[in-house]
């Protein structure tokens, strides 16, 4: 699902979801959990259906008793959980009017914690506050087309805007309970969790655990034989809604509550294989008089415990992150830019940890990637394998990714999945592995060269319909016409001077295809052949058609019998938009057209090959440096990576610049939208005070 479509769609999931508020004396947070509820119940049956199917493909049949029932051991077995049948989405969507919503809703809930000793206490039960009509109302709303066919990703989505809303509206303190998508797949793919303890000591609602899953799983394995996962948390309802995420994605993990600060519940110092986190930046108020702070063992470095002078608990966080790691363990974790710079005693604490060895990677992210903070971060990376080699454990990667970023909406960026796996090839290339590098740009380029097949023969079957058209066209207005003035008018206004240059560019981009080769030389010129072909061909097709509209209208076209006959609309028109819309794409959609995709692909391999064209790794300006341990201690310890890779003052020529302006297009409309809005409160509020 495209960017425009998803947003359109958790938007008015939400305006469902928030008449539960509405139509109730709850608070923001007292009602989250119920809609949350109904998003787990939503998903936790779309995999079952799933999985269903395909248990069911697999069974034995017996010749007399015919295939066995499913059972629970069928879904544990592929990573979903087993729902009775009075659990199930579509047994509630089908109840009778007179049933009691509410309390089949509760009961669906406890029957799950029958079946799951982790989730016992941890699902919402109170729908039976909520009237039936508007239960029924949001059970039909979450049952809609779109979400019954929705895959994981998409519930993962829909999750964080739900749980991003509820933030705003004050259900959490502080916002911090999620993760960017984004965020999470880097750090998942640079430190590559697939195997042993996975550690998550400010776990919000599990964010690292699902995408861990998703990346042990892409390698062909199963989760739960690779590794175990452990998680703290200190808002009780987070912890639940960990839980939660965890059992809908088919995880098992200790989720345990309480105050990192104070409490270690695992007591995981140095026995983990990787740490990954999202902590609160910034925090202030932590007591480091207590005993439990002053002795705390993962605070030691350099042989005893270090406590950062100033009230900001980022180096607690970063020290914690180090201590829980084993000999052999990677810790990755978001961190406030400003933690690069910290001075004084926190200086000092930065200065031990490089001089470990340890610190492998410093990712600088942009703005907009978190929905509650607008300021950048960086991205902080740790290999304690490192310390024992010494050809490494000296040099660290700066990576500055804040110029790499896809716009979602006026005030949100991500990264595409493109931009992250070229991210992730340059990680590799540092530490010396080129095969990622290598079959990421074969991958683009075999991408590209399909495309472009696909394009040229959809251009040409375009073609061939705006020549039939065109002669359809001026047939009839010939034949019907004659002498008449007006009617010359409309054959001449037929006749565009463009149409010969079209034709041409077309015939060209289709014989470059033809003998395409997956190789960046090839490509090249396809590529430039589709950024200069789409605005022409779209520019000749809408006049075109505009000037049959005019003409349709002029001579009152609709009610002559020879035009009727032609069926101009269904066999010229019709198709026509189909195949302009196949080429151009549809922006209504978000859907980017193959004249664009082909030229995408083709820009992702030239982005990787033309900063790395030996394959191997080398710095480039104003983007990665590998940097010794000297040139940080000249610098003041500092591990901000926009210190050290210097400012690009080459021509950016993967700079779209039309993308740009779409951008900027995007960012206006929300921004208008917005202001109508205020406008509109205002003016309802004026109305209120009867001014």
């Amino acid at each position: 699902m495209q960017g425009k479509q998803l947003r359109k769609l958790e938007a008015e999931l939400w305006r469902a979801a928030d008449q539960l508020r509405a139509n109730s004396k709850l608070t923001a947070s007292e009602y989250s959990m119920p809609v949350l509820g109904l998003i787990f119940l939503r998903h936790a049956y779309n995999r079952f259906q799933k999985v269903k199917i395909e248990v069911e493909k697999h069974l034995p049949v017996h010749p007399q008793r015919g295939k066995r029932p499913v059972n629970k051991k069928d879904f544990e077995e592929r990573n979903a959980m087993f729902l009775p049948e009075k659990a199930q989405f579509e047994y509630l969507v089908s109840l009778p009017e007179s049933a009691d919503t509410g309390e089949a809703i509760d009961n669906a809930m406890k029957l799950i914690e029958e079946e799951y000793d982790n989730l016992k206490g941890v699902l919402p039960k109170n729908f039976s506050i909520f009237s039936k009509d508007l239960l029924r109302e949001l059970l039909r709303i979450f049952n809609k087309e779109v979400l019954q066919k929705a895959e994981g990703d998409l519930f993962g989505k829909i999750y964080e805007y739900f749980l991003n809303k509820f933030a705003m509206t004050g259900a959490q303190e502080g916002g911090e309970f999620f993760t960017p998508m984004s965020l999470v797949q880097t750090i998942v793919n640079v430190i590559e969790p697939d195997h042993g303890i996975v550690f998550d000591p400010a776990c919000g609602s599990a964010g690292m655990f699902v995408q861990t899953g998703y990346f042990i799983e892409s390698e062909g394995l199963q989760p739960a034989e690779k590794v175990t996962f452990y998680g703290q948390e200190k808002a009780e309802l987070n912890t639940r809604l960990a839980k939660m995420n965890m059992a809908v994605h088919g995880l098992e993990g200790n989720i345990q509550e309480g105050n990192t600060f104070y409490e270690d519940k695992h007591n995981l110092v140095g026995g983990a294989d990787f740490v990954m986190a999202n902590p609160p930046f910034n925090v202030d108020g932590v007591d480091k008089a207590k005993d439990v702070v002053k002795k705390d063992p993962r605070l030691v470095l350099d042989g005893k415990v270090n406590l950062p002078k100033n009230d900001n608990a980022n180096y607690l966080w970063i020290q914690y992150f180090y201590n829980y790691l084993k000999p052999t363990g990677r810790a990755g974790f978001v961190m406030a830019s400003s933690a690069s710079d910290a001075g004084h005693s926190e200086k000092d604490i930065r200065g031990k940890l490089v001089k470990t060895g340890a610190v492998d990677v410093m990712m600088a992210i942009g703005n907009n990637f978190f929905y509650t903070r607008s300021l950048p971060c960086t991205l902080w990376f740790f290999d304690r394998a490192k310390e024992q080699n010494e050809a490494k454990r000296d040099k660290v990667l700066m990576l500055d990714a804040r110029k790499i970023y896809r716009k979602v909406t006026s005030k949100v960026n991500d990264f595409s999945p493109e931009q992250l796996q070229n991210l992730i090839c340059i990680v590799n290339l540092y530490r010396g592995n080129t095969e990622r590098f290598e079959n990421t740009v074969k991958t683009y380029l075999q991408t590209a060269a399909d495309l472009a097949k696909g394009t040229a023969e959809t251009t040409a079957e375009l073609q061939r319909q705006l020549q039939y058209l065109f002669k359809t066209a001026t047939d009839f207005a010939t034949q019907y016409t004659g002498e008449n003035k007006e009617a010359k008018a409309f054959v001449d206004a037929l006749y565009i001077e463009e149409t010969a240059s079209i034709y041409e560019q077309q015939n060209k981009l289709i014989a470059e295809a033809k003998k395409v080769k997956a190789d960046i030389e090839s490509l090249e010129s396809i590529a430039h052949l589709c950024k200069a072909l789409r605005k022409p061909q779209d520019k000749l097709i809408k006049q075109l058609l505009d000037a049959i509209s005019t003409a349709a209208k002029e001579y009152q076209l609709s009610k002559n019998k020879d035009w009727k006959e032609l069926e101009v609309q269904a066999k010229c028109i019709s198709p026509l938009k189909t195949l302009q819309q196949q080429l151009s794409g549809n922006p209504d959609e978000e859907e980017p057209g193959l004249l664009n995709e082909t030229e995408y692909f083709y820009k992702q391999a030239h982005w990787l090959t033309s900063r790395f064209p030996d394959g191997v790794y080398t710095d480039v300006e104003g983007l990665c440096k590998v940097v010794s341990r000297a040139e940080i201690e000249a610098k003041d310890w500092s591990l901000s990576p926009g210190r050290y890779v210097g400012v690009d003052t080459a021509t950016d020529d993967d700079i779209d610049y039309e993308e740009r302006l779409n951008e900027i297009h995007i960012e206006l409309e929300e921004l208008n939208e917005e202001a109508f809005a205020l406008a509109k409160t205002i003016a309802d509020n004026f109305k209120d005070l009867a001014l």
